[in-house]
């Protein structure tokens, strides 16, 4: 993959995209799918918002319902090249989806983080420090 920005693309606009993934076409359907992710989160996924933004978690930066190759990440890390998702009971029923995914992701060079819905409710230290463990590795 190449992080090359085609010379047509001003400063500015690199600067505003720096967090986010590069090269890839998104469909304008799905920015509206994220957008009402955004707004529609399930309560494990606020519970560990709350924990990630503003740079919370060792002052790195954290976007949620990112985009990546036509699919939505709960939250993405770039500087870690990490992706996390928080699973509760519909994942059971979509382990094909989760597998298909999971292998563009993987292909991508990103690194995973599953997490249960339970985990975030009854662990949540535990989680933090899987996180933030997750994103020191070496990638």
């Amino acid at each position: 993959m190449s992080n090359q920005t085609p010379p047509h693309k001003s400063p500015r606009k690199e600067e505003k995209t720096h967090n986010i993934v590069i090269g890839q076409t998104i469909n304008p359907s799905k920015i509206q799918r994220a957008k009402e992710l955004r707004r529609q989160t399930t309560p494990e996924e606020k519970i560990l918002w709350q924990q990630l933004r503003s740079n919370r978690l060792n002052g790195l930066h954290f976007r949620r319902q990112q985009i990546i190759d036509g699919f939505i990440a709960d939250f993405y890390c770039h500087a870690a090249r990490l992706v996390i998702e928080v699973d509760g009971k519909i994942h059971e029923q979509q382990a094909e989806y989760d597998a298909e995914r999971d292998k563009v992701l993987l292909a991508r060079g990103l690194r995973l983080l599953r997490i249960k819905n339970e985990e975030v409710k009854q662990e949540l230290d535990r989680v933090l420090m899987l996180i933030s463990q997750a994103c020191l590795e070496e990638t």
